[in-house]
């Protein structure tokens, strides 16, 4: 496996652990409106990650390249769905806006942590 697919699979993986973290303990220490914006604001955001591998992975397989136009496209049609979804959450007040933003950050928050570890076996790679 290349370095690329492994950071794929560690982000893939660590967004679902820390979204399921981040709902239970939502559940558990929050009240619900809360709990439901962690719940989601993390469906969301890791759903819309995983749209966004399968349409990469498609466009770029060399049988079937697709026009950049075409992932652009798919990329905003994905972020305007994404913007009423979190519009009608927030304008119906469904969920609290501060739980939504803890849910909607567990893709960036896994991101964050694959970059530390890679940095850390750089460094100690270095110092070797």
């Amino acid at each position: 496996m290349t370095i690329q697919q492994n950071l794929l699979k560690f982000v893939t993986r660590t967004n679902w652990i820390l979204f399921c973290i981040a709902s239970v303990l939502g559940y558990i220490f929050a009240p619900s409106k809360f709990a439901i914006g962690i719940i989601s604001g993390g469906l969301i955001v890791t759903i819309n990650f995983h749209l966004l591998y399968k349409t990469l992975k498609k466009s770029l397989t060399p049988p079937h390249l697709a026009s950049h136009n075409v992932v652009l496209a798919k990329y905003y049609a994905r972020f305007m769905v994404s913007g009423f979804i979190i519009f009608i959450l927030i304008s119906g007040h469904y969920v609290n806006p501060v739980g939504l933003f803890i849910g909607l950050s567990v893709v960036v928050a896994s991101i964050m942590i694959a970059t530390i570890l890679e940095f850390k076996k750089l460094i100690f790679k270095e110092a070797i």
